[in-house]
């Protein structure tokens, strides 16, 4: 075939098509702004090259979600009278594997597409590239090549991929990343995770419950380092009582694969090692942003992308980058809460033009992403849980308020007493001293990511102390700590 032939039967192939808005990346995010610029009547197209509903359908929230929950009822159990005695048989594996499985519809995304065709977006399947501004070129999958024009905006929504560490020997090795880890078909007899963040820590007690022997390798002094110092202390404590080897202050030099399917050998600086059956590296993430065009307006590849609180790039009129890429907040619910942020602001400049101030005028308050500063919450599904929102107290200090930190222990609350024997937990509240507000709230304990709704309210509406004092709790309910966090503030307690 001629070059003339050819360059003809790819413009045979080429299908043209103006939207409103084009969305890169149909996950939880990209699903959440296709909804909300349709509900405002806009046309919008939504790009996938992989499954439709993402990373956290398919490989973070739901199937961690799926192997931790097995686990912690079985401990939870163990601390209820009546049952503790029925609760020290080992989980059956192969049975949370395939509930696992389930939950993620066998990576299988009809559901997710059908419900973004629901809502009237139309789906494009492959690698959606910017070639200039308000134009996306799509490579499908069976060769066709679709070119798309946004009349009003186009939006970055193609998160975050795990990143490994340039060590000798790593790729050999073939270490999981977050993703082998949360789709594994069979527990390994050994597992060494290295990095003790959320996904380590999450991982390692997913797996240690499934029968793993699990060596946690952290380069710092502690677990969770972006939380309370306590909260990495507890969950460090029970993954040790239930026989995980914590290692603190440790680096991996090189990593040793045993053949194609032998044992993993970590080396560690100073010339120590350990061996598992596999190896987890949980050591950060970077922007899904390489391979998306960025080159062809200006921007670096492989990028993070710095936006206003709308959401919309910097020096980009008609560009957004909502969720894990703009690198504001790397959690599946504040991404969500971005996109709804960011529709409703395209479909406001939409209307009014594009220079429009877009941050008025709504029932639900002005297009600003405000809670990505002051009040991003966050559960850490370990056991005991960790779920904290707002600033820690050397966060607070740190940016310059007159703080207060006043700490409980929640195993003197009654309903702790009641929801399991022997319960283990702790609260801090941190109260700017001059407005006297709360500005941050950890907890850790069992079971307290359901107390995190009431400290992300209490936070994010910047609610008076002197106003929560009549948010009575129930009793018998853990969530009575918060009347003893106010006592203990009105009482003068904390650490100022």
């Amino acid at each position: 075939m001629t070059r003339a032939a050819e360059h003809e039967r790819a413009e045979d192939r080429t299908h043209q098509r103006a939207y409103d808005v084009v969305v890169l990346g149909a996950g939880p995010v990209g699903e959440n702004v296709a909804d909300r610029v349709r509900a405002a009547g806009l046309s919008a197209a939504v790009v996938e090259p992989e499954l439709v509903g993402g990373e956290c359908s398919y490989w973070a929230c739901m199937p961690s979600k799926a192997l931790l929950r097995p686990g912690i009822v079985r401990s939870e159990a163990r601390r209820v009278a009546g049952l503790r005695t029925h609760a020290y048989g080992p989980l059956d594996a192969q049975d949370v594997l395939a509930h696992r499985d389930k939950v993620v519809s066998h990576w299988q995304d009809d559901g997710q597409v059908s419900w973004v065709r629901s809502v009237g977006a139309d789906l494009y399947r492959g690698q959606g590239r910017l070639a200039g501004p308000r134009r996306v070129t799509v490579e499908g999958p069976e060769g066709d090549r679709h070119v798309l024009t946004a009349r009003h905006a186009v939006a970055v929504c193609t998160g975050s991929r795990a990143v490994l560490p340039d060590l000798p020997g790593l790729a050999g090795a073939r270490p999981w990343t977050s993703r082998e880890a949360t789709s594994a078909e069979r527990v390994p007899g050994r597992l060494v995770v290295v990095g003790g963040g959320v996904v380590g820590v999450e991982m390692a007690t997913a797996w240690q419950a499934l029968g793993a022997h699990v060596t946690l390798l952290v380069r710092g002094d502690r677990l969770l380092p972006r939380m309370e110092p306590f909260a990495g202390e507890h969950v460090a404590a029970a993954l040790a009582e239930r026989g995980a080897d914590i290692r603190t202050g440790t680096s991996v030099s090189a990593v040793v694969r045993d053949g194609s399917s032998g044992p993993v050998t970590v080396v560690l600086d100073g010339g120590d090692h350990v061996e598992g059956d596999e190896v987890l590296f949980a050591t950060g993430r970077r922007p899904r942003t390489e391979d998306i065009g960025l080159e062809t307006i200006g921007l670096e590849p492989g990028s993070w992308l710095a936006v206003d609180d709308s959401l919309r790039v910097d020096g980009h009129d008609w560009l957004y980058a909502v969720g894990d890429v703009n690198h504001r907040a790397l959690l599946t619910h504040q991404g969500k809460y971005q996109a709804r942020i960011a529709g409703a602001a395209i479909a406001a400049r939409a209307e009014d033009g594009a220079d429009a101030d877009a941050t008025d005028g709504t029932p639900w308050g002005p297009h600003r992403a405000t809670a990505d500063h002051a009040a991003v919450p966050q559960v850490v599904f370990t056991d005991p849980e960790a779920a904290a929102v707002g600033l820690s107290l050397a966060e607070a200090r740190e940016a310059g308020h007159r703080v207060r930190a006043v700490d409980l222990d929640l195993s003197g609350v009654a309903g702790a007493g009641l929801y399991a024997q022997g319960y283990k937990g702790h609260a801090r509240m941190v109260v700017d001293l001059d407005r006297e507000v709360v500005l941050g709230v950890t907890f850790v304990g069992p079971g307290v990511g359901e107390l995190l709704h009431s400290a992300t309210i209490a936070v994010a509406g910047e609610v008076p102390l002197s106003r929560l004092w009549h948010a009575v709790p129930a009793y018998p309910t853990i969530s009575e700590a918060w009347l003893r966090l106010l006592e203990a503030y009105r009482d003068g307690a904390g650490d100022a």
